[in-house]
């Protein structure tokens, strides 16, 4: 669960993050993941248990709102909107089928939000000189969805040269297996001087790998396996931008 920011030096950090953009100008590359990391998947967890309560005729679920998933315990979410214990317990494996069938789609990915300040962080660190690479565990299928929420979200959009976007190439591929192949793709490209995680098993991972980048965890939700985020690794709660560091990086500071 969320808690181990400091509020107080989410500044400094990502001041050092653009620090870093500029000092590996132009051949730098900072590491952004998506879902929980720049992206809020919240109303479309919501929306997948809305429809479920239309398909399913469970009319407490018509309210099922962004707010009710605190984690990704689905159990929970059923219960804070609204069922009962034994309808939580009725309704589990078929709202979770249901679930599994769309979470992963570009029909719903599309309902995403940005988490505040990830499109204005990732256009700072692009206009810093440094090189993008979105690297998420997202099925290549879902391309269109999330190209749509880049679009209106304002995020750099990948164009093979100076941003990317790395998506799992095979459904059947692990997370942690296609994080270790993406970070061998993400080298061929330039140093890493950056990377943002949510997962605390990735930012690990990244921490370990690119030993000379700031590696920063995002507070926000993750699977839930008992991995403790590294010492070493600072974590943050999203990635608002101070002013002075915005206004820093468009003077070209």
């Amino acid at each position: 669960m969320p808690g181990r920011a400091r509020i107080e030096e989410q500044a400094s950090i990502l001041a050092a993050v653009l620090a870093r953009a500029r000092a590996g100008a132009p051949d730098g590359v900072v590491v952004f993941d998506l879902d929980s990391t720049l992206l809020d998947n919240r109303p479309r967890q919501a929306r997948i248990l809305r429809d479920y309560g239309r398909a399913a005729g469970v009319p407490a679920l018509l309210g099922a709102r962004p707010e009710h998933w605190t984690s990704w315990d689905l159990a929970a979410a059923l219960a804070a909107a609204g069922l009962p214990p034994d309808e939580v317990a009725r309704h589990l494996r078929p709202a979770r089928a249901f679930w599994a069938e769309r979470f992963f789609t570009s029909a719903y990915c599309r309902l995403d939000l940005p988490l505040p300040g990830a499109p204005g962080l990732v256009r700072a660190t692009a206009d810093a000189g440094a090189i993008v690479a979105y690297v998420t565990g997202r099925p290549a299928a879902m391309e269109p969805g999330t190209l749509e929420v880049f679009r209106a979200a304002g995020f750099p959009l990948p164009d093979g040269a100076r941003v990317h976007l790395f998506m799992k190439p095979d459904e059947a591929l692990g997370d942690e297996a296609w994080k270790a192949l993406a970070r061998g793709r993400v080298e061929r490209i330039g140093p890493v001087v950056a990377a943002f995680d949510n997962e605390p098993a990735h930012v690990n991972a990244y921490a370990r790998a690119w030993p000379d980048a700031l590696c920063v965890h995002l507070d926000t939700d993750h699977s839930g396996r008992p991995v403790e985020v590294l010492a070493r690794v600072p974590s943050i709660r999203d990635l608002r931008l101070p002013p002075a560091a915005a206004e820093a990086t468009a003077a070209g500071a």
